[in-house]
This record gives C-alpha cells, sequence and structure tokens, in this order.
C-alpha cells in the first residue's frame, strides 16, 4: 500500500508540489511540469518491474516485496524533507525527479510479486485474494483524499505551500516499517517450491526470456485489460484539481469527493472479487468496460453543466464503483495468463508498461487537453478511447480461452 499512497498524494498534492519545485510564476504552467514528473517516472516501472518481478520468480515473492518497500521508503522520504527551488534552486528540482525514479522502479515489482503471492495461496478464491491488490489501492486513496481534505480545510493557501502538502508524506514513512516487519515474517509461496531434488538441483530458465519468447500474446491481453483500469484511476486522482482549477469548487469540498470514492474503491472491491469467483471473471468485467466507455461522456458533460459539489460528488463516485466493479476481479484475470515460474516478471511488465503509457501521464494528458482545446469534456472523450481498448482485449481473452 505504501506505493499507492504515495502516488496518490503526488498527484492530489502536484498543485504544491509545481510551486515548491519547479520555478516560474505561471500557476498552470507549474501543475504540468509537476504532472510531467509524475508521468516521467513512470517511464523507469517496466524497467523494475522486469528486474524486480524476474528476482520474485527466481528467488520468491517474499525477497522481491521485502526489496521493494526498502526502495520505496526512500522514495518517500525525500519529498518530506527536501527544500524547494527558492533554497536549492534547479537541483531542488532534479532531486524531486529522483525521489519519483526511486520510488518508480520500486513500484515497478510491487505489483507482480504482490499479485502472485495472494493468488498463489488459495486456487478457489483466486480472484477474492487477488482483489486486494486493487482494494489497497482504494484504502491509499481514501487516506490521502482524508488528509488532503482536512489540511486544506485547516491551513492557508500560503501555509499549504510552504510546509502542509509535506505532512502526509511524513505519515507514510510510518507505513514503510510496518509493511517491512509484515513481510519479513510472512511465508513464501506455495507454488515456488520444487517438486523434487531433481527439480530443484536444475536450472532455472531465465523469466524475462520466456516472458518475451513465449508469452508475448499474454502481455498484450494483460496489458491491454489494464488500459482503461489505470486511466480511470489517475482520471479520480486528477478530479480534484479538476474541480478545484475548471470548476471553481472549494478544495476542501473537491477532495472530499474523492474520499467517498476512495471508500468505495476499498470496501465495493472485494466484494467483486468474491462475485468474480461465484460466477465467472469476464462476465463481470466486460460490461462494467462498456459502462465504463459509455458513460463518461455524459459524466463530464453533467458535471460543467451543473458544477457543484453534489454533481462532482456523484460523478466520482459513480466513475469509482463503475471502477470497483471491473478492476475487482483484474488482478486474477492478468495472473492467470502466465505460468507460475514466469507470473511476477508478466504482470509486472504488462502492468508497468500499461501504467507508463496510459496511467501515469493521464494527469498531464488530461491538464494539457483541457488547456489546449477548452473543452471541459475532452478528459471524458480520453476514457472512452481506454474503454474501447480494454474491452477488446477482454474479448480476445474470452475469444482464446486465455482466462478460465
Amino acid at each position: 500500500m505504501c506505493e499507492f499512497f504515495d502516488l496518490a498524494l503526488y498527484a492530489l498534492m502536484a498543485s504544491y508540489i509545481g510551486r515548491t519545485f519547479f520555478p516560474g510564476g505561471n500557476p498552470g504552467v507549474q501543475l504540468v511540469q509537476a504532472y510531467a514528473v509524475f508521468g516521467v517516472t513512470y517511464l523507469i516501472r517496466p524497467l523494475g518491474g522486469l528486474l524486480l518481478g524476474a528476482y520474485a520468480d527466481r528467488n520468491g515473492r517474499k525477497k522481491a516485496l521485502v526489496l521493494s518497500i526498502r526502495l520505496m521508503v526512500l522514495g518517500t522520504l525525500l519529498p518530506a524533507v527536501m527544500p524547494g527551488c527558492a533554497t536549492l534552486g534547479i537541483a531542488s528540482t532534479l532531486g524531486i525527479v529522483l525521489a519519483r525514479l526511486i520510488q518508480g522502479f520500486a513500484a515497478g515489482g510491487e505489483f507482480g510479486a504482490a499479485t502472485s503471492f495472494l493468488v498463489e495461496h488459495d486456487e478457489r478464491r483466486r480472484s477474492f485474494l487477488g482483489s486486494f491488490q486493487f482494494a489497497s489501492q482504494g484504502l491509499s486513496t481514501l487516506m490521502a483524499a482524508g488528509f488532503a481534505a482536512a489540511l486544506t480545510a485547516l491551513l492557508s493557501d500560503a501555509q499549504m505551500t510552504s510546509w502542509g502538502w509535506r505532512v502526509p508524506f511524513a505519515f507514510g514513512l510510518l507505513i514503510g516499517p510496518v509493511g517491512y516487519f509484515v513481510r519479513r515474517h510472512m511465508d513464501e509461496s506455495p507454488v515456488l517450491a520444487p517438486e523434487s531434488e531433481s527439480e530443484a538441483a536444475a536450472p532455472t530458465p531465465s523469466p524475462i526470456v520466456s516472458v518475451f519468447r513465449h508469452h508475448w500474446g499474454g502481455l498484450l491481453i494483460a496489458g491491454g485489460a489494464l488500459v482503461v483500469s489505470t486511466a480511470l484511476n489517475f482520471m479520480l486522482q486528477y478530479l480534484p484539481t479538476y474541480g478545484i482549477g475548471q470548476l471553481g469548487l472549494d478544495a476542501s469540498l473537491s477532495f472530499t469527493a474523492l474520499l467517498i470514492a476512495g471508500a468505495v474503491l476499498t470496501f465495493v472491491t472485494p466484494l467483486v472479487g468474491l462475485l468474480g469467483d461465484r460466477h465467472g471473471r469476464l462476465g463481470i468485467m466486460i460490461p462494467a468496460a462498456l459502462l465504463i466507455g459509455v458513460s463518461v461522456v455524459p459524466l463530464f458533460l453533467w458535471l460543467n453543466a451543473s458544477p457543484s459539489f453534489l454533481t462532482f460528488a456523484v460523478c466520482t463516485t459513480v466513475l469509482a464503483l463503475l471502477k470497483a466493479v471491473y478492476f475487482g476481479t483484474l488482478p486474477s484475470v492478468m495472473a492467470d495468463i502466465f505460468p507460475a515460474r514466469a507470473r511476477a516478471t508478466g504482470l509486472s511488465f504488462s502492468y508497468n508498461t500499461t501504467v507508463a503509457l496510459f496511467g501515469g501521464f493521464t494527469p498531464t494528458i488530461a491538464a494539457a487537453l483541457t488547456e489546449t482545446t477548452g473543452s471541459p469534456v475532452s478528459p471524458g472523450c480520453y476514457l472512452l478511447a481506454t474503454a474501447v481498448l480494454s474491452t477488446a482485449a477482454l474479448t480476445v481473452a474470452l475469444r482464446t480461452g486465455r482466462v478460465r
């Protein structure tokens, strides 16, 4: 959860981070620069996914998860303590980029190792257990939005810019030791134990080579299925900034709406996972992707026609509910595409490549589209395109029988 909390915080505090670490007086330009760094750091995630995913497949999920959380703590520490450009000049800008690169590399291997660990512990409850991977994202959003709503209600804009935005990053440092302790003392995944001494002595093929030689089709399907989920996730994190800047809504109320969305993602996602184990997964995901596609533009039209906290909260909650229904069974679907000895590598690379292309740059794309086209509905059109891509990927998975 540590990495998702950090990612959500950066997205929510982007306007304050832009003022702190990027010189110049144009708030719009500073915001785009802050989001650009948010996106650029996602470019290293596929590399982290390959290296840490292969490490998890060869040495165990437990060792990979312990290593990744150590790196995450370092990536969270730097923004919490590093002076801004008024003190360090360009060095502070480079420092925040370094912090995001460390965080991105560590998070790159987190999804594959953690998802593999969850789904491999009980064959009959793969969907339910895997859903906690994404439910933790909802909890992270809930916590980050809670901090943002409380701080913007209690502090002035000047106080938020000066020091207030750093408070939740400092809190995030407390999550690291707890996560480290849990990971150090958990049992290894049962599927990695060799069945015989000869199997244990046999050389293990490279997971990276195996994935690209034998499972490139799986990479495309898994990544395609993830497109709309990751784009919608980062769009939800961008919406408070959109509400404040484009709709003129109160900052605290905008973050409160995201708080509601975080609660929906946290508690609805495991319920959908349960339904997936009992009634099938693709039968839930495909209709959800279609609903996302047909609803996003009308929701943005309504939001801009009647900009108020009520409409903003309803639109945010509806999008969060659709996302929870879609991604409740997604981790187990992606995991089933790859064999156990290459699962963490395949999951990590497909996940992080998709997030780099369609997730990390979503706030930047949304802000740039709104700025250049002048159309407040343009973010909804972007989500519509991602829904089409994911529906196509799930249809291929269904027809080829890659997912049980």
